[in-house]
């Protein structure tokens, strides 16, 4: 595409734009464009440009993957010769925190002998279902959770308690926080790993998170842009759709990443996804659309900032594109970073960094073009002292999971949410009989629920429950004032169901461990608490609530239907 075709669709996007009222307030919040920190020398970066060879630029826009727990001759011999600007660390990296932060000193002290730049180095540290470093770290739950908590504050240090393990790893960036609502509760790939559907909420929870995330020098890379939660497909496999046009996207998808932007997060990935509205003629991937990238998220929104692929390894580019020339495609786009994937050889990572030194020798790539990308990625490590990269000291190496399990108490204390109880059945009272129905292999529910003096009869099920067991609680719920049934992601196992289904619904209440969403099941019940996450401290937080010895303070992070949207409380 010629630039005078590219500068026309621009034009043609922003005044359309124009002529949307909603989308101009929606704007307005946008307008803040991130740049290098206020002490960064910009003649220092033009130097270190300026001393760079073309092929040193073109690595520095890779972020690239190694194997093995240790550096490897293959992993040294990429490191010295492609000096790329940025790792990604996998499963196959990964053993402890000590050997990881070991690992990646060993990268940086690699990569500096050889005269490079120091690295930008990552991982997928979201919460919840995708946490790439979980032995001896801390395992965080769900970012609905956060959500639910809807306290600025507590969003804030969750950040912050993220980034110290990550930098006691050695690690300086993260790929996270999503920031993609899940206005499709059957999307295959974002589910339970958004941070909700209320936009405005998720803006809240995502904007503090990156606050706290990069204040203690993690850089945040928010995702997936312009938004992946209302799909169909996942994007490992195939190409997902996205047929939303400029009103709805300034309305539900864009105002999260927004507020990332407002945050100044340091990076913003971009999934793959088409958006048939803004790249009507061909199924394209928006890694690759110059119309979201420089014409949606740069010109209209006004991001300054790193843009980043999603991994190029993935179904939805690999198998249309040749690695290289999908490279080169995103760097046209405006793209800074190339995520290679962590299943990705070094020896196809070399060839892709090659195909875009090609482009540049061809003709088809200005150098110039190079430069503003390294500028940005060189500004991004100055700004979070990646440029003055030093061994962390042993303090710093330091994980405190005792005072992050304390976190993550007060996390659930704050999130826990009772969605609604229309029979007043929340407290139970002492002078109330109850009946817990829970999981037979979570017996610390039992343990926790268990009150002095009060008249609570407890009955433990299977998994899937049979006639029989379904008889007796039907014969126990006529025999108390309230039941409470314990679910565990009925919504898309639906195995207890049939048990809550057969209970009278008028005294029923659902404790939800998992999924939010079990209440679709069985929306006739009384009363309704969502945990978000099936850990200890949830069960004991909805525990004291259930017997009064806690207020539920959580707001709904989703959607369940028009009578109970996202922020419902009965509180």
């Amino acid at each position: 595409m010629q630039n005078s075709q590219r500068l026309a669709i621009s034009r043609r996007l922003v005044l359309r734009s124009f002529h949307i009222c909603v989308l101009m307030f929606v704007l307005l919040a946008m307008c803040f464009s991130p740049t290098a920190a206020q002490n960064t020398n910009s003649q220092d970066i033009d130097a270190i440009i300026a001393s760079m060879t073309l092929e040193h630029k073109v690595g520095q826009m890779f972020m690239v993957n190694l194997y093995g727990a240790g550096l490897t001759d293959v992993g040294s011999a990429m490191l010295q010769t492609w000096q790329p600007g940025a790792l990604f660390i996998g499963v196959s990296n990964i053993e402890s925190p000590q050997q990881v932060a070991q690992l990646n000193t060993t990268y940086q002290q690699t990569i500096i002998a050889a005269g490079g730049i120091p690295l930008f180095i990552s991982t997928d540290q979201e919460g919840g279902l995708i946490q790439r470093l979980r032995e001896g770290f801390t395992i965080w739950p769900v970012p609905m959770l956060v959500t639910a908590a809807h306290d600025p504050d507590l969003a804030y240090r969750v950040g912050q308690g993220m980034a110290q393990e990550l930098r006691a790893a050695g690690l300086n960036m993260s790929l996270a926080p999503v920031a993609d609502l899940n206005t499709n509760i059957d999307n295959p790939i974002i589910g339970r790993r958004s941070p909700g559907t209320n936009p405005d909420m998720v803006g809240l929870s995502v904007s503090n998170v990156i606050r706290g995330m990069q204040d203690m020098g993690v850089m945040a890379a928010v995702k997936h842009f312009p938004g992946h939660g209302d799909t169909s497909e996942d994007s490992h496999t195939t190409l997902p759709t996205v047929n939303h046009n400029l009103l709805r996207l300034s309305t539900v998808e864009l105002p999260p990443f927004a507020a990332a932007i407002e945050a100044e997060t340091g990076a913003v990935m971009i999934g793959h996804l088409w958006m048939t509205q803004l790249d009507p003629d061909t199924p394209l991937p928006a890694t690759l659309s110059y119309n979201v990238i420089t014409g949606l998220l740069r010109d209209e929104m006004g991001y300054g900032g790193v843009v980043m692929t999603d991994a190029m390894e993935m179904d939805a580019i690999d198998t249309v594109y040749a690695p290289g020339e999908a490279a080169v495609l995103a760097i046209e786009a405006g793209v800074d970073l190339v995520l290679t994937g962590a299943n990705t050889g070094e020896g196809t990572q070399a060839e892709e960094m090659q195909a875009v030194v090609d482009a540049v020798r061809s003709g088809r790539l200005s150098e110039e073009r190079i430069d503003e990308s390294v500028r940005r990625i060189l500004e991004a490590k100055a700004r979070f002292g990646v440029l003055d990269w030093t061994p962390p000291s042993p303090e710093d190496a330091q994980i405190n999971l005792e005072a992050h399990a304390a976190l993550i108490e007060e996390l659930f204390q704050a999130g826990v949410t009772l969605a609604y109880d229309t029979n007043n059945h929340i407290p139970i009272m002492p002078e109330q009989s109850a009946a817990i129905i829970f999981p037979g292999n979570r017996a610390q529910i039992q343990r926790d629920c268990s009150v002095d003096g009060g008249n609570v009869r407890y009955y433990a099920v299977s998994d899937t429950p049979t006639e029989a067991e379904i008889a007796a609680a039907i014969t126990l719920a006529g025999q108390v004032d309230t039941i409470v049934v314990w679910t565990r992601d009925a919504y898309e196992v639906g195995d207890l169901a049939p048990l809550v289904n057969a209970l009278p619904p008028e005294k029923t209440v659902v404790v939800a461990l998992v999924s939010p969403y079990d209440w679709l099941r069985f929306p006739q019940i009384s009363a309704y608490m969502v945990t978000y996450s099936p850990m200890e401290a949830a069960v004991t937080t909805a525990c004291a609530i259930l017997f009064g010895e806690l207020p539920a303070r959580g707001q709904l992070a989703v959607d369940l239907s028009s009578e109970v949207p996202a922020g419902s409380s009965a509180e």
